[in-house]
């Protein structure tokens, strides 16, 4: 049956239906715009601020008149006897949940560490071809709105094909940025793009690595991320840090990413050496968890910092209002980024931001006065940490610049978009 569906897939790769450009049409929306949602990034029960930011704008993408969402969010299938602790939790993720009013289906697929990479949006495919064509059956999608190139937008598109549907693909970052440069993963995500029916990019740059990945400008809809104000709002300081237990006569500083080599906390860290000196009651709060961990334990440790960096792991979405609240600087140090939403939320409550000049970062950062950015070095964010400290903001300007970007805009955007494409 597999090797029939793949044959079938691909013979149908060109089929003249899904391949038609998005032609613009008349100022007239389409009412009873029915979409399946597509992607691995999801929230679930264990894993509540899993993608986040395509959960918010589907959701308020849904909320607008006339639109109906189904999520699919598919999960790697680990068998219960293959020893796996850094996947553990997929085997006890719900096969269906309601998140905030959206229907989801965690169906799962194929994974097992010795299969190879380049094979991943076929298994994904496969996991999911019989209950998306249920799905489609019983609700006639117009469109699947896919998220990340790869594996999720291959396999999107491979349903697609196989069931008439057109596919919209969203590059969300790392799919864009760091996928192409590995041999077997490039050409799938370039098949991937050319048949898509349209692609959104969160950011400018995504979007021109993808033009020199030889996708026509013309087919690609810049729809940058949103912040949700009503979770992330100003509020008094001492307030926020007496909530959290902190104390209210220190400098702060807050770090929100998973910790990974690429999200340079590592360089963080390093540059608050240099100026904790200067800054004696300085400390950092790192938000976020991963498999750097230890390597971070390690260098607090070697530099003597216990009393000044603290990693206080994941934290949920709601919390986080109160750790942007109670910083006096906010901080990113990637090596690479689409759009970062931790950007617009810490501005959304007063406190300004620091960020590396990678990928969106400047599409956020479009003013000395909202932020400062910096090249990836310890020397430069040493530099930034100082004059940002030291300079006087104004949290109101910061705020009202937050407010024109929201979750509504967003979903009014992709909205149009999808209205003229179809």
């Amino acid at each position: 049956m597999h090797r029939r569906l793949k044959r079938k897939a691909l013979e149908r790769t060109d089929s003249p239906r899904i391949n038609t450009r998005c032609r613009l049409a008349s100022e007239a929306k389409r009412a009873n715009m029915n979409i399946l949602t597509f992607t691995q990034l999801f929230p679930n029960a264990l894993q509540p601020v899993s993608g986040i930011f395509i959960y918010q704008r589907i959701l308020h993408f849904s909320r607008r008149p006339g639109n109906e969402v189904k999520v699919v969010a598919p999960v790697p299938f680990i068998p219960r006897w293959l020893p796996s602790h850094s996947r553990e939790i997929y085997k006890h993720i719900p096969e269906h949940e309601i998140i905030g009013g959206l229907a989801v289906d965690y169906p799962r697929y194929p994974h097992l560490p010795s299969v190879v990479m380049s094979a991943h949006g076929f298994l994904m495919f496969l996991g999911c071809y019989r209950l998306v064509a249920k799905l489609h059956r019983e609700r006639r999608f117009d469109c699947i709105d896919s998220h990340f190139i790869y594996p999720d937008g291959f396999a999107a598109v491979l349903l697609g094909k196989m069931l008439g549907i057109p596919v919209f693909c969203s590059a969300r970052g790392t799919d864009i940025t760091l996928y192409p440069s590995f041999r077997l993963i490039r050409p799938l995500i370039r098949w991937t793009l050319r048949r898509a029916a349209g692609i959104i990019a969160v950011s400018n740059s995504l979007k021109e690595s993808m033009v020199n990945l030889g996708v026509p400008a013309e087919k690609i809809r810049v729809i940058g991320n949103g912040v949700d104000l009503k979770r992330f709002a100003p509020m008094d300081r001492g307030e926020a840090r007496r909530q959290l237990g902190l104390p209210e006569d220190s400098r702060m500083i807050v770090s929100v990413a998973g910790l990974h080599p690429h999200k340079g906390h590592q360089i963080l860290i390093s540059a608050l050496d240099e100026i904790r000196r200067q800054f004696p009651s300085l400390r950092l709060y790192v938000l976020g968890e991963g498999p750097y961990r230890p390597a971070l334990q390690r260098l607090i440790a070697e530099k003597n910092l216990q009393e000044h960096v603290f990693l206080k792991g994941s934290r949920s979405n709601e919390e986080l209002k109160f750790w942007y609240n109670a910083a006096d600087l906010s901080c990113l140090s990637s090596a690479r980024e689409g759009w970062p939403n931790v950007l617009l939320e810490s501005l959304s409550c007063g406190t300004p931001v620091l960020a590396t000049r990678v990928g969106g970062v400047p599409e956020v950062i479009t003013s000395p006065e909202l932020g400062l950015m910096v090249e990836r070095s310890i020397q430069a964010i040493a530099e930034g940490l100082k004059t940002a400290l030291r300079k006087s903001w104004n949290r109101d300007a910061l705020v009202r610049y937050a407010r024109m970007r929201t979750w509504d805009d967003v979903a009014a955007e992709m909205e149009r978009y999808l209205a003229q494409c179809l």
